[in-house]
């Protein structure tokens, strides 16, 4: 059942998907269609970057180069020197998969692939797609306390007392809901705007609206990117406070 009823705007319509049944399970077609072409980009662009590695960088590994460095900075800043190489990986993969969704969808004609049922865009176009990164971005800040202080890690949902225990948990959990919300909300909204003034004015004004979306979908990935590597130094961090008293 879909979370929204059919809106059909300028031949983009929300709510309507291509599934897939296998067995008893039900796979959105053009999520995942969409996110496999990301992760193949992705994965050719690493094997171009680093199939002969040159102690002077130049074009392919130059770039990539520039991104680590960018992405080792945005984990050191926010969980700290000490702590954040492990989590380079985790971090960067997050920022350059939203990254390249987001550009995806702004880039490639995807309208112009005619499917059964639904359409296809951008994997963060999906809230279930968003979902699944902010669960995961969960599941790491929780990872991150609970191999610093054990279950002790928990102990910080009845601090100062127990009587706080709603409250605190009602302060933790909703971080995943904003992540998701935020991110799908924001490129929807962006393709959403680009549709209309296509369907108004489809000559000159869409375009600069385009390249708008193309900066704004590049702050969204980094705004992840940042959120999510914050949750985690936070969570480090309480273990790092509470070994110095």
């Amino acid at each position: 059942m879909s979370i929204f009823p059919p809106l059909p705007l300028a031949k983009l319509e929300v709510g309507q998907h291509l599934y897939w049944q296998i067995g008893n399970l039900k796979i959105h077609g053009q999520v995942f269609l969409t996110s496999w072409f990301v992760i193949a980009v992705l994965i050719l662009v690493s094997i171009l970057a680093t199939r002969n590695i040159q102690r002077i960088p130049t074009g392919m590994q130059n770039f990539m180069e520039y991104a680590l460095e960018f992405i080792r900075d945005l984990a050191k800043n926010q969980i700290g020197e000490k702590e954040y190489r492990p989590w380079v990986p985790f971090v960067g993969t997050l920022f350059l998969f939203i990254f390249v969704s987001n550009w995806s969808g702004a880039l490639i004609p995807w309208k112009l692939i005619h499917l059964s049922s639904g359409e296809l865009a951008a994997p963060t176009n999906d809230i279930n797609t968003t979902v699944a990164l902010a669960l995961l971005t969960s599941l790491a800040y929780f990872y991150a306390g609970f191999s610093k202080r054990g279950l002790g890690y928990f102990a910080k949902y009845i601090e100062p007392t127990p009587i706080l225990l709603p409250i605190n948990i009602l302060e933790d959990f909703p971080k995943p809901l904003s992540l998701s919300f935020r991110l799908f909300g924001n490129i929807l909204a962006d393709e959403l705007v680009v549709a209309v003034l296509v369907l108004l004015v489809p000559l000159f004004v869409p375009l600069p609206v385009m390249i708008l979306g193309l900066f704004t979908s590049a702050i969204q990935a980094l705004i992840f990117a940042t959120l999510a590597a914050a949750y985690i130094g936070e969570s480090i961090e309480g273990h790092g406070a509470e070994e110095h008293e």
